[in-house]
């Protein structure tokens, strides 16, 4: 027994879901609603028209039917015969078979004569000739003289009557002639009529329902098989996505017009509302972005390198092609500068690699050496080993802490001097070099790109040129409003058809990919900190670099730019 109530919950519960869920399910099917909704709409209206053409159907035919009685009756009224059987002494024996005669003529229920106190000469039931007309609608023509139809009920039943008097040859009331035809036999005759409207009316629902039913399918099609909330989250799932990512995207139709910028691609253009852009035409808003050669030729492109506005980006080119046809096309578009820094960092890191895997060959080779001599137990020699390496490496680090506050400048520079060595390039530092105050964080980065790029093109030229030993030499200083950096080689020198152009983009003489983004780099850095870089005969015998920096780098400005004693 106590289990018993667990499960008859239980089984509650289940039938509250499945029922919940199928209620879920109606509301939320598409092709369910849209069936509905135009079946319903279009069956109310038909039955609304058909209501009230039936209804007016009913009208007409009932207004026939009264002045159809009307006019049997003006006829019987105006017949002669009947006219002059008023006379005779026992009018009912001319009357009654004439009426009748006119009665089985024309279908009426009955055709009644009566004289002008309504007594009746005719009658289709021969035993009420003689007595007074039931229904009391004769006054309008017996005192009026008028031609009326009315409805009301006599001895036969309710009718719907045609009454006129009869009038003698000097216009004198004599009579009245009632026809009749039973209101039932009219109901029957609406009935038939309007029995094929309804049915007409009920298959244009049948039909209704089965063209909203394909409606409905067609449209489930055209609309992928989803429902309206799908669609509404897929809408709005797209819209995130297409804000968040860090690609500006551009779609147009194949008028050519915008129907989709993102918030990077509005910041491209240096546009910040949304709507100033869409339904415009791309070739007023970008004139270089070539989406009309693709809507044109349909042909994708990619990986190519364009302007929008003061941004150097890398754009792809895509056609949208549905069922053969081009129906727009999207361009996605990102910045070259962040391709090329990050290019830059990842080169950095595997120059970092290189020396630190070199410092680790250098240390194991030394290390080889001393272990090597102890074995032959040569200690004299060893030791001097020793101290030869430790006094070359407290002079570099004695050097670096005296001259420069900077412990990351001072740590790059140290890296250099060993891989400088590592390569067999002398570096030299030149010993009025100096850097008296700390960096900030924007400051480390930009001497270290600065810096670490310029030794890396001198040691390769170094190591390229006609001179030997290869030979590098730097100098900084930030005395004065500015940080200056001078770095010169022994080697070749720079062509004069190259100053130009060796600052620019993708430019090298190296060979390999990847190439011509180090002066690049240091270029644009020296630019956006309020320097510049300029190329100089060394007195080495090769170039001589000279980068300019914006003091602000420095974390105290105004800190003393003495030496660090």
């Amino acid at each position: 027994m106590p289990s018993s109530r667990p499960n008859k919950t239980l089984a509650e519960l289940q039938r509250w879901r499945r029922t919940r869920s199928r209620r879920r399910w109606y509301k939320r099917s598409f092709r369910l609603q849209v069936m509905l909704l135009v079946g319903l709409l279009l069956a109310g209206m038909l039955l609304a028209q058909g209501t009230y053409l039936n209804h007016r159907k009913a009208e007409i035919i009932s207004t026939q039917m009264g002045e159809r009685a009307l006019a049997v009756a003006k006829t019987v009224a105006s017949m002669p015969e009947l006219i002059d059987a008023f006379d005779d002494e026992n009018p009912a024996s001319v009357i009654q078979p004439l009426a009748e005669r006119v009665r089985r003529e024309t279908g009426a229920r009955y055709v009644v004569v009566g004289n002008n106190q309504s007594v009746r000469y005719s009658h289709p039931v021969p035993e009420r000739i003689g007595l007074t007309m039931v229904g009391g609608d004769n006054a309008r023509a017996l005192e009026n003289g008028e031609s009326y139809v009315s409805e009301a009920t006599g001895t036969l039943g309710s009718a719907m009557r045609g009454k006129t008097p009869v009038r003698d040859e000097a216009g004198n009331i004599i009579g009245i002639v009632s026809v009749g035809f039973m209101l039932d036999r009219v109901a029957m005759d609406i009935a038939r009529y309007n029995s094929l409207g309804w049915t007409l009316v009920a298959l244009m629902i049948v039909l209704g329902f089965a063209g909203a039913y394909w409606l409905s399918q067609h449209l489930k099609r055209v609309i992928l098989g989803l429902e309206p909330y799908e669609i509404a989250r897929l809408a709005m799932e797209k819209e995130a996505i297409l804000q968040s990512i860090h690609e500006g995207i551009l779609a147009v139709n194949r008028e050519g017009q915008i129907t989709l910028v993102n918030q990077q691609a509005r910041w491209f253009l240096g546009l910040a509302d949304e709507h100033i852009l869409l339904g415009q035409p791309i070739r007023e808003v970008v004139p270089n972005s070539r989406l009309q050669e693709v809507l044109k030729y349909g042909q994708q492109e990619f990986d190519q390198q364009m302007w929008l506005g003061d941004h150097p980006v890398v754009v792809n080119r895509v056609p949208i092609i549905h069922e053969g046809e081009i129906e727009g096309a999207v361009a996605t578009f990102r910045s070259r500068r962040e391709i090329v820094d990050l290019s830059q960092a990842l080169t950095q890191a595997s120059r970092d690699v290189d020396m630190l895997r070199a410092q680790a060959h250098e240390f194991s080779n030394k290390l080889y050496t001393i272990s090597g001599l102890l074995q032959l137990e040569r200690i004299d020699e060893a030791l001097t080993l020793i101290h030869q390496e430790t006094k070359r490496a407290q002079a570099q680090m004695s050097f670096l802490m005296r001259h420069v506050a900077d412990t990351v400048l001072s740590g790059t520079l140290m890296g250099k001097l060993t891989r400088a060595r590592e390569l067999g390039v002398t570096l030299e530092i030149d010993e009025q070099s100096s850097l008296g105050c700390p960096l900030t964080p924007t400051g480390q980065e930009v001497m270290m790109s600065v810096v670490g790029n310029l030794l890396d093109n001198a040691c390769y030229a170094a190591l390229h040129g006609p001179n030997d030993p290869p030979r590098v030499r730097l100098f900084f200083t930030d005395l004065g409003e500015q940080l200056l950096i001078e770095v010169e080689d022994n080697g070749p020198g720079v062509i004069p058809d190259h100053v130009e152009s060796i600052f620019s983009e993708g430019f090298s003489t190296k060979t390999g990919q990847h190439q011509g983004l180090g002066l690049a780099l240091v270029a644009r850095l020296c630019r956006q900190h309020g320097g510049t870089v300029t190329l100089e005969d060394s007195e080495l015998g090769g170039a001589c670099f000279i980068a300019v920096l914006d003091r602000s780098l420095c974390a105290d400005v105004d800190a003393s730019s003495s030496v660090i004693s």
